[in-house]
């Protein structure tokens, strides 16, 4: 198959990708900041001046700056001000109710919203994340909860979001089951049926909350493009097996909409030597703070990315860039991302596969596709990022062309894409290697050459998967992929027999990477190549820094 043959398949493959809806209007959000921080509402104007949100939608109030406010503060400072800024700015209709309901089910909740102009709230950085524990309140039907769950302290999206129910007396303690969970109708996801899309523009600093939107826009425009990791824990069975379903479940959302997905099913986390390089989507568990590649100072997030750790205090606090998971993402370039504030048990997280369905495969917004994937409401999730942004609001085919005519160096991602579709759509990967290997854009790209280079060792061609991989590197890897590109191709030519240059290879490997993390894996590589090679003084000053690196750090890692 001929370069020229390669396009065309593009258009049968777009026949068969979903149509994506335009991302959603600013006139659909109210966006809500702290009048106490200078910072909050400069995050807020930013977001309205770039998403055209009317004036009138963009709401100050005057609130603790802490990240924990008590539930009598949070009805009385942000949930009950809301409402009444929302009717009187005539957002919404409330209408009267007379019953409300309790956990015990007797009466159902009353959705106090009978019309909205509104279906998203954007938190902006300085609001409350969480609502404290109140162990004076009494809810009727709080008993029959289950011992775990007959708890009142919830994220403050989270409670938001029930928003509508407030005039139904909605109970406090436990869950409040989303009757929205999993729908296929996003235009069923507002107020007047019981749900506002509650995000927040936060992080560690106010420059980091700001810039999720910049992210988000930049995506919107070119594309969001890159490497689809997934972290499992291999279970098979009992109670956390739901976990690794989910994460399986998206790792194949990713792999059949034309992604390079990676999927590690050990039961550790990421060891931090992993290379992860140009990430466009990350989901994994099970560690209570960032770890791995993710502990790092720097992680290759392309612009819009999204990752997502599950632990039940991933979201404790969001000021960090060091403890539990979401500030440390933030902090390292994530556009979007999610957590818990507080235990949820695992059933109520956020539901990975519906999500992953939903905004890579359907092309929900981020703000649908979270609240898609939320079984409970009045819990413990935290959902961080624009809720307008839509990643996939544009057609494969439009984005393809676009990167073309502008020469944009993304388009080589479109280029891998396509190439991932047609192997799901069942091609021949001798077809296919072939048709890149006569493509000009491919050996442009260090992106392609490396998947050209996968494809030829898959095929038994393990000379030109070399000659592919030796190209990628003189093409301008990112750090992550070049770390990946060495190591790969150093391992290969050593099968081959072609010791001499494999040892090159490690020796420009410890120039190219002189703080990677498991430098003594390496060492131990060139040791015994310098050995086998007769480079007597490399392999005793080799052998020399194995050991001190075993002396100070304990034995070098396989």
């Amino acid at each position: 198959m001929t370069p020229r043959r390669l396009l065309p398949l593009l258009f049968v493959i777009a026949a068969f990708l979903p149509t994506m809806r335009t991302a959603g209007q600013g006139s659909e959000v109210v966006v809500v900041y702290n009048r106490r921080l200078a910072e909050s509402k400069d995050v807020a104007d930013h977001y309205a001046k770039v998403r055209q949100v009317p004036e009138e939608q963009v709401i100050g109030l005057d609130v603790p700056t802490g990240e924990t406010i008590g539930r009598e503060d949070f009805r009385n400072e942000i949930q009950l001000p809301l409402v009444r800024l929302l009717e009187t700015k005539n957002l919404v209709a409330v209408r009267p109710v007379k019953n409300g309901a309790t956990n015990g089910a007797a009466l159902p909740l009353t959705n106090g919203i009978s019309q909205a102009r509104i279906r998203y709230a954007v938190l902006c950085f300085g609001m409350p994340l969480r609502i404290a524990e109140d162990s004076q309140l009494r809810d009727t039907g709080g008993d029959n909860l289950p011992a775990e769950y007959r708890r009142n302290g919830a994220a403050v999206d989270s409670e938001l979001a029930c928003l509508p129910f407030l005039a139904g007396h909605m109970p406090l303690t436990g869950p409040l089951l989303n009757q929205l969970f999993a729908s296929t109708n996003a235009g069923l996801l507002s107020l007047t049926n019981g749900l506002l899309m509650v995000t927040r523009l936060d992080g560690p600093t106010a420059s980091i909350a700001r810039a999720l939107l910049d992210k988000a826009v930049e995506a919107e425009s070119n594309g969001l493009w890159g490497r689809a990791y997934f972290d499992l824990r291999g279970l098979t069975n009992g109670a956390y097996k739901g976990g690794d379903d989910w994460l399986r479940y998206a790792s194949e959302v990713c792999r059949h909409s034309g992604f390079e997905t990676v999927v590690d099913s050990n039961e550790t986390t990421f060891p931090s030597s992993f290379p992860l390089s140009q990430v466009a989507f990350y989901a994994g568990w099970y560690d209570p703070n960032a770890s791995g590649p993710f502990a790092r100072p720097t992680v290759e997030f392309m612009p819009g990315a999204f990752a997502y750790h599950l632990h039940s205090f991933s979201a404790s606090t969001l000021r960090s860039t060091d403890r539990q998971w979401v500030g440390p993402l933030l902090a390292r370039g994530v556009t979007i991302t999610m957590g818990c504030v507080d235990e949820p048990f695992v059933t109520g997280t956020p539901d990975l596969a519906v999500f992953f369905d939903r905004l890579v495969h359907v092309g929900y917004s981020f703000g649908e596709a979270a609240y898609c994937s939320q079984r409970f409401l009045s819990w413990q999730t935290t959902i961080v990022g624009d809720p307008l942004y839509r990643p996939f609001g544009k057609p494969f085919l439009q984005q393809f062309q676009a990167l073309q005519q502008q020469t944009n160096k993304l388009a080589e991602w479109a280029w891998l894409r396509l190439v991932n579709l047609q192997l799901v759509e069942g091609r021949s990967p001798l077809e296919v290697a072939n048709a890149l290997d006569d493509l000009p854009a491919a050996h442009q790209s260090p992106v392609v050459m490396e998947k050209l280079g996968e494809l030829f060792e898959r095929l038994g061609k393990p000379s030109s998967s070399v000659r592919a991989r030796q190209s990628a590197l003189k093409l301008e890897p990112s750090a992550q992929q070049r770390v990946r590109i060495e190591l790969e191709l150093a391992e290969q030519l050593v099968s081959l027999g072609r010791e001499p240059e494999a040892y090159e290879v490690y020796q420009q490997f410890l120039k190219d990477n002189p703080n990677y993390p498991d430098m003594g894996a390496v060492y131990k590589k060139l040791e015994g190549l310098a050995g086998k090679l007769g480079h007597k003084e490399d392999a005793e000053r080799y052998a020399h820094e194995l050991s001190r690196l075993v002396g100070s750090d304990g034995p070098a890692k396989p």
